[in-house]
């Protein structure tokens, strides 16, 4: 029951699936995340590393930047289930519509300049 408990808590905040919708799409960076989302670095770290526990969401560095992306369910039948359901979920809420509109317009390296 932890497991499952963990994968419901991840999910019951509203930035945490803008994040899980988001990554639908495409491998992002913090920076990424926090430009689209317009919330604090912090924040977007915070809720990340919540998602990344529950095996929603795995990361890998590449060089200077590390990448997320969705994880694939391996570890958590919870989180496959959830995955899965939420490809399906949410596509036509205006709130998700608009943030997945914007992202051909954000490039890593225009918002995070070395």
């Amino acid at each position: 029951m932890k497991d499952f408990v963990k994968v419901m808590k991840a999910l019951s905040d509203p930035n945490r699936i803008r994040i899980v919708k988001l990554l639908q799409h495409k491998v992002m960076c913090v920076c990424e995340l926090q430009a689209v989302l317009g919330i604090a670095q912090p924040t977007v770290s915070k809720h990340l590393k919540v998602l990344e526990e529950a095996g929603l969401v795995y990361f890998k560095k590449d060089g200077l930047w590390v990448n997320y992306y969705l994880g694939d369910g391996k570890n958590s039948p919870y989180a496959a289930t959830l995955l899965g359901n939420l490809r399906h979920w949410l596509e036509d809420d205006p709130e998700i519509s608009e943030l997945v509109k914007k992202l051909p317009f954000y490039n890593r390296e225009d918002i995070c300049k070395k």
